[in-house]
């Protein structure tokens, strides 16, 4: 009898355990608003990867190729895309994306659609692959691969016609099918325009929302082919242009958009409402998180006279900060020399980075916290407030539904000094946060140090000064329970960073070495100050050179953000007297209006005229702006 009650009481403790374990835990929260794919979420982790430009245009010191370049011009003679590879792996970043296609047309790889490729140039004697090449490169770096496509063609005669969309959409399947697992398959927003379109040299123009079936019938091919490649363009689908190549999100950037169309027309690459691609959208109605594509250099493309303008670490770090930190992911464009290597300063300055970001983040000085907390969720370990220094991005601390601004406070044990602040969400569950505040114990109150707004998969706060605590308090606020998985506090670290003074610089003229001949005051355009510019009424600008010897000419565009005013197309003559005028030389300023970079024109000799006209063919407004012009030797 006893023995018999002795079971009953196991078989009760047994099932009340057992029943204790299956209800000790409350549901997790239930997901808010739109979210991430598979395949996003690997996106987000990757955080930063490279996009690497070298075509013939790279032999034509050209930002942009007009699609005329002979491909016998393309022979690297000492190309090795371990040397790039091994590079941007020392900067840390997990992925590289070969420009299979840029605008020229030229493709890095033996394509069946085209002869305008490697395989017409005398690069590895017409039997080379370059994107294979890469590829391989990137393998044995550790780094994810992807690939550039660009649907515009400037030299492709077929380019305008019902023919040209099919090869691209041949082009796509090639590279899909032949190159492994790609992470990404990246789709510029360029599209029509002037070109050599197989000998025509005309300006063709198509409808940007239908011409490439981009829904219907080219994205489909990545889907099928490589279903966790991310999709680039302005509109996603996975991921979208960040608005700028500045590297720049905005302070306020949400991972969710509601992509806004124009002209009554759904939105496409090339052709959308762009005014809301920086910040997101709160609450939007697709998870199509920013990429914030920036240069290595002033261009995408490689120029002798930018080896000195290589961004530093620390200008790196800035923008990983403003990108990264900021719930998007930075794509950083490299560009190797005619030669088919990297120059030294940017390897130096990769390493550099790559340094700064592992020594910045090796310790978390909030690692071994005591975290006491307003309220957790069913008061249960599974979603303990430890849970956000765990190093983990999707285990997470989460308060009770009815909870949507718990407050975290944590005891660092004993004073610390940081100036980088680091919070994520588990993003499995949504972006749920609309802002949080970070505050420091003085002794008698607690001290606001930062806030921020749309946290995301990321959000790091960079302090104006280090700040030593060691009390802190996270005040969170969200419209649902939120769901913090990760905070940090880091110190930024210092790299010592050493580059090579072989940057080739232009000559340039004085401006009291030419005289200039307008109805405008130009001065601000020749007073070496970038935050001024002038607006000049005329579609051109006689200079007096008094028949100086010179090479090439440069502008720079306003640098205040606008577009108003920029040149696009130039053309410039000669004269002796100022009435008798020749052309020559003309050409483009590609690429201007999304990076407003100083333009460097070498004209195809040196010239020597007592006057120089340079005309604004082609620019956005009336007349022309400019904040900088004049002449190099």
């Amino acid at each position: 009898m006893i023995f018999t009650k002795k079971i009953a009481v196991a078989v009760g403790l047994l099932a009340g355990t057992l029943t204790a374990c299956k209800t000790s835990a409350p549901p997790a929260p239930e997901p808010y608003g739109a979210l991430p794919s598979e395949r996003q979420l690997r996106w987000h982790e990757m955080e930063t990867y490279a996009l690497i430009h070298f075509t013939p245009t790279t032999y034509q010191n050209k930002e942009w190729g007009f699609g005329d370049a002979d491909p016998a011009i393309f022979n690297p003679t000492e190309f090795d895309a371990n040397q790039i590879a091994s590079a941007a792996a020392a900067g840390g970043f997990k992925g590289l994306i070969s420009v299979a296609k840029h605008h020229d047309g030229f493709c890095l790889w033996p394509t069946a659609t085209t002869k305008y490729s490697v395989a017409s140039s005398p690069w590895r004697g017409g039997k080379g692959d370059m994107v294979k090449e890469f590829m391989e490169a990137a393998k044995k770096n550790n780094l994810k691969f992807g690939v550039y496509l660009s649907a515009w063609d400037r030299n492709d005669e077929r380019y305008g016609s019902e023919a040209y969309p099919e090869a691209y959409r041949q082009q796509l399947t090639e590279l899909m099918t032949g190159y492994g697992d790609l992470f990404t398959s990246w789709h510029d927003g360029a599209n029509g325009g002037d070109g050599y379109y197989g000998g025509r040299n005309e300006k063709r123009t198509i409808d940007r929302t239908t011409y490439y079936s981009w829904k219907d019938k080219t994205w489909p091919i990545v889907r099928e082919h490589q279903p966790m490649a991310m999709i680039f363009s302005d509109i996603g689908l996975d991921m979208r242009w960040v608005g700028n190549e500045h590297g720049h999100a905005a302070e306020t950037s949400w991972a969710t958009i509601t992509l806004k169309g124009k002209e009554g027309k759904e939105p496409m690459p090339g052709f959308m409402d762009d005014s809301n691609l920086s910040t997101g959208t709160r609450g939007g109605e697709a998870w199509i998180p920013a990429e914030c594509d920036v240069p290595h250099r002033s261009g995408w493309f490689y120029h002798p006279e930018q080896d000195g303008q290589v961004k530093s670490p620390d200008a790196l770090f800035d923008i990983y900060l403003k990108s990264v930190g900021r719930g998007a992911n930075m794509n950083l464009g490299l560009a190797p020399m005619p030669s088919g290597l990297l120059h030294a300063n940017d390897v130096a300055s990769l390493k550099g980075f790559g340094e700064k970001l592992e020594k910045t983040f090796a310790t978390n000085l909030a690692a071994n916290a005591k975290i006491k907390t307003l309220n957790t969720r069913g008061d249960h370990k599974a979603y303990a407030a430890e849970q956000i220094l765990d190093d983990d991005r999707y285990s997470y601390y989460a308060s009770d539904d009815d909870v949507l601004e718990p407050w975290l406070e944590l005891d660092l044990g004993s004073e610390q000094e940081f100036d980088l602040i680091r919070l994520r969400e588990n993003i499995k569950l949504g972006q749920r946060l609309d802002s949080v505040r970070i505050s420091t114990w003085d002794g008698q109150d607690w001290k606001k140090i930062a806030g921020a707004t749309s946290i995301g998969a990321t959000r790091i706060i960079k302090l104006s000064e280090p700040v030593k605590a060691r009390k802190l308090r996270i005040e969170l606020f969200a419209p649902v329970a939120p769901t913090l998985s990760d905070f940090g506090l880091y110190k930024e670290a210092f790299v010592d960073y050493q580059v090579s003074d072989e940057a080739k610089k232009i000559d340039r003229l004085k401006a009291t070495d030419y005289k200039i001949v307008s109805t405008t005051d130009i001065s601000a355009a020749t007073d070496n100050d970038p935050k001024t510019w002038v607006q000049v009424n005329e579609k051109n600008l006689v200079f007096e050179l008094g028949g100086k010897t010179v090479a090439g000419f440069f502008y720079l565009p306003r640098q205040d953000g606008q577009k108003d005013g920029m040149v696009t197309r130039y053309r410039f003559a000669g004269s002796q007297d100022n009435k008798n005028w020749e052309s020559f030389f003309e050409g483009e300023f590609s690429n201007i209006k999304s990076n407003p970079i100083e333009q460097v024109v070498r004209f195809s000799k040196n010239v020597q005229y007592k006057f120089i006209r340079f005309e604004a063919v082609e620019a956005t407004g009336e007349g022309f702006t400019a904040s900088a012009v004049g002449f190099f030797k």
